[in-house]
């Protein structure tokens, strides 16, 4: 996911992060919760979808490219909300080496039926 640092004036998407975490459940068990940490300005642009069989049903599953200032605190498994959408990080990297721009893939999955 390497590329050129983004031109000036594109980050221009508002969005969450959020962090995954956690908590044990009275009865037993553990429930994933998602945190918010802050919102900040990002590109997010579409790469790709598909339609996959996923236990009963049909999971449509679309990924995304989100770029933003560089952040040291975001990993895979958190997620970034973008317009009421939740996108898992997949991957997380120093965009062009010099900590300026991180780049993010994230998936997100929808059932479809």
């Amino acid at each position: 996911m390497r590329g050129a640092v983004p031109p000036v004036g594109t980050l221009r998407d508002r969005v969450q992060l959020q962090r995954r975490d956690m908590a044990l459940m009275p009865d037993g068990g553990h429930e994933t919760l998602f945190l918010p940490i802050t919102s900040v300005w990002a590109r997010v642009r579409s790469r790709s979808a598909r339609i996959m069989r996923e236990g009963d049903g049909r999971a449509a599953t679309s990924t995304h490219a989100v770029v933003l200032r560089f952040r040291k605190d975001l990993k895979p498994g958190d997620r970034i909300v973008y317009r009421g959408r939740a996108l898992e990080i997949v991957e997380a990297e120093d965009l062009n080496g010099r900590r300026a721009y991180l780049s993010c893939l994230c998936a997100e999955t929808a059932m479809v039926g």
